[in-house]
């Protein structure tokens, strides 16, 4: 997963994002915007949190008016408070009027995911344990959900189905045991590719370290099972937990000796960053 959004990887998922919102014409912008008439307008922060996605906002605009600009006064990770402004757009009206929703629906997505994820960091802090993602992302939005994690001071899991092995309770049941299903995803993956196995109970947890998992994941275990687990793992395996794990009760699996937290609520329960554009103003050379 990269840490840095070019265009080569955001431009069609932003194109096909101002596809759906505009369709044929802004026929509200069209009606009442001379199409030479330029300005400018501010981003605003409405609320505390983390930024994340200032590359994204910012191409919106410049895809729809190739001479349009963006003067930033913040940047991706850092923090905004009610009131302050984070960029001036300068460029035609139309552009920054058109833009204007979908440069904010991915600004404030990713914001709201920065700052969700930076407070479940922040109390993993002084622990081994890290914050991690999962797969459950919004359809088509799953690139810029992960980048705005990692801004968040949390890192990714898999990217997708191809990143890695990962042997949920479906496919060791399918596979019929820990083990066999290890040795077939030995045999098929490549060497470079890391096998990790979901467990539920400790008698799996042995099961996969006789099978040489290299992450076992201990999904919707308690605490207490958990320190057995860690003890009986003993740094053969890396250790993930996971299952309904969020900002609510995280605290409670802060010094378990985890090395992984993933938690899906960092991309499908964080709330938008409230975030607008005002005081839109016309150039008057």
């Amino acid at each position: 997963m990269t840490n840095q959004l070019h265009h080569f990887l955001i431009d069609d998922y932003i194109l096909a994002a101002l596809k759906e919102d505009i369709n044929e014409e802004d026929i509200s912008t069209n009606a009442v915007i001379d199409a030479e008439a330029r300005g400018q307008v501010k981003l605003l922060a409405k609320e505390e949190g983390i930024l994340a996605g200032l590359a994204v906002f910012e191409r919106v605009f410049t895809l729809l008016d190739a001479e349009s600009r963006v003067a930033f006064q913040k940047a991706d990770g850092d923090p905004v408070q009610p009131g302050e402004v984070i960029a001036i757009v300068y460029g035609k009206i139309r552009a920054l009027l058109t833009g204007e929703r979908v440069a904010l629906n991915f600004l404030q997505r990713m914001s709201g995911i920065a700052s969700y994820t930076r407070k479940m960091a922040d109390i993993l802090a002084g622990s081994k344990t890290k914050i991690v993602d999962t797969r459950k992302t919004t359809p088509n939005f799953r690139l810029f959900a992960k980048y705005a994690v990692t801004v968040g001071g949390g890192a990714n899991h898999r990217y997708n189905l191809t990143d890695g092995v990962l042997l949920k309770d479906n496919h060791l049941e399918a596979a019929g045991s820990i083990q066999a299903a290890v040795d077939k995803a030995r045999a098929y993956a490549s060497f470079v590719r890391k096998i990790e196995v979901e467990v539920e109970s400790l008698a799996q947890v042995q099961e996969a370290l006789d099978a040489r998992a290299d992450i076992i994941m201990l999904d919707n275990m308690d605490p207490e099972a958990i320190k057995e687990a860690v003890d009986l793992i003993q740094g053969r395996a890396l250790v993930e937990l996971s299952g309904n794990i969020s900002l609510a009760n995280l605290h409670k699996y802060k010094d378990l000796g985890a090395d992984l937290i993933s938690s899906g609520s960092l991309t499908h329960s964080a709330p938008v960053l409230d975030l607008s554009m005002k005081e839109l103003s016309h150039d008057h050379e």
